[in-house]
């Protein structure tokens, strides 16, 4: 039953937001954002749960009512980065509900609600800003700041949600949804491969201990625009010129603090392909296993960038995630044993851990490592015992 109700599901999320490359395309209050928000209202209310949207516009259906007493929930996100894989985000709602069908086939009746989640804007790929929704709710990210987000085309979030059809009036803290929550375990595939090296003895699942310290900054190179094929050498202020000294830093200090750096997002203005350009604004990701490994790489970057003339403005910061250490030795004992490993990658569940949730997450074996792209992917017998892992770790905290 497992397999054939995984497989309907995945099968149905499959063509949606799906672009010429073969990856996603699926950004925060888009027509493929409600597609996929009405997708999991009506998997919901076939499982006979009851759905609530919050402050930030996070889907919630609860098994049990929510307000009787703190629950279980599990859940992920459906949103994607620009031409994304398939399984980061999605594997976790759809596993998630899955795991509440297997519970209610076997007649189990939990002894606290149980709930399942689809956070908003976990990639920041239109608005900039990382696990938006989960930031929302709980805080450490304010509602004016949200309002004075801006995606490529200038639309604000407040505008987005209008034309979504949602209510943006209410933006901000949502201390009843967070009093709702007693744990928080979040399935997702493994964004690296520790799970099939030998260390971790090619396991299926794992269970996450940590989030590394990550954040986001902007760089701003000012120019002057003018004519590609009239403007002398000498009489050019190119800020394509600064960006590239910089990017060329950016891997430089990372290696020497040892941390990892990317320059992944970037516009130019005007952007002709005959014109020196006037502006050059670009965003930095940096992560690493220690918060001053982080920090390290972000104040030599940033004094070499602003010799250049650039401005480095903060977009978002997470510090080191400690997940809940007794609920991480709990699931790997009731998993057999499964390994314990911490990862680099940022998800709703280190917000939720750092605003005081009781949180856990469970990683699914990825034989590439890949990931934030088309070729990212998970054998479906993996993906199987991933739902059976998180059926078993809900029996187990909802009893």
């Amino acid at each position: 039953m497992i397999t054939r109700g995984f497989g309907r599901r995945w099968a149905e999320l499959e063509p949606i937001g799906r672009a010429s490359s073969g990856g996603y395309r699926r950004f925060a209050w888009t027509a493929e954002d409600t597609l996929l928000r009405e997708w999991f209202a009506g998997e919901t209310a076939a499982l006979g749960m009851d759905l609530t949207v919050d402050r930030a516009g996070n889907q919630w259906a609860w098994w049990g009512d929510p307000d009787s007493a703190p629950g279980i929930v599990t859940g992920s996100h459906l949103d994607s980065v620009p031409d994304g894989g398939a399984f980061d985000g999605p594997l976790g709602v759809v596993s998630a509900l899955a795991a509440v069908e297997a519970l209610k086939a076997e007649g189990f009746q939990p002894g606290k609600p149980l709930g399942v989640v689809n956070f908003v804007d976990e990639e920041g790929a239109r608005f900039g800003v990382a696990c938006a929704g989960s930031r929302l709710i709980t805080g450490a990210m304010s509602a004016d700041r949200a309002a004075g987000l801006r995606d490529g085309d200038g639309t604000s979030i407040p505008e987005a949600m209008r034309s979504a059809g949602q209510d943006p009036r209410h933006l901000g803290r949502d201390d009843e949804t967070l009093h709702r929550i007693g744990a928080f375990v979040e399935l997702h595939v493994e964004q690296g491969r520790a799970l099939a090296t030998e260390e971790y003895g090619d396991a299926q699942i794992g269970v996450g201990t940590a989030i590394w310290p990550h954040g986001r900054w902007r760089f701003d190179f000012a120019g002057e625009a003018n004519h590609a094929g009239t403007t002398r050498l000498a009489d050019r202020h190119d800020p394509m010129l600064d960006y590239a000294s910089t990017v060329l830093a950016a891997r430089t200090f990372a290696g020497a603090h040892e941390a990892v750096a990317t320059f992944g997002k970037l516009l130019v203005e005007p952007n002709g392909v005959n014109a020196i350009p006037s502006l050059v604004r670009a965003w930095l990701d940096a992560r690493a296993p220690s918060e001053s490994s982080v920090q390290g790489v972000l104040r030599d970057l940033t004094a070499a960038a602003q010799e250049l003339g650039a401005t480095v403005t903060e977009e978002s910061w997470t510090g080191n995630t400690a997940f809940d250490s007794s609920l991480a030795d709990r699931l790997s004992r009731v998993l057999g044993g499964a390994p314990l490993l911490g990862t680099g990658a940022g998800h709703d569940a280190g917000i939720l851990a750092t605003a005081g949730v009781t949180t856990g997450m469970l990683f699914v074996r990825n034989p590439t490592g890949i990931s934030h792209s088309p070729a990212e992917f998970a054998e479906e017998a993996d993906c199987v015992a991933g739902v059976e892992a998180l059926t078993t770790v809900l029996r187990e905290l909802a009893s």
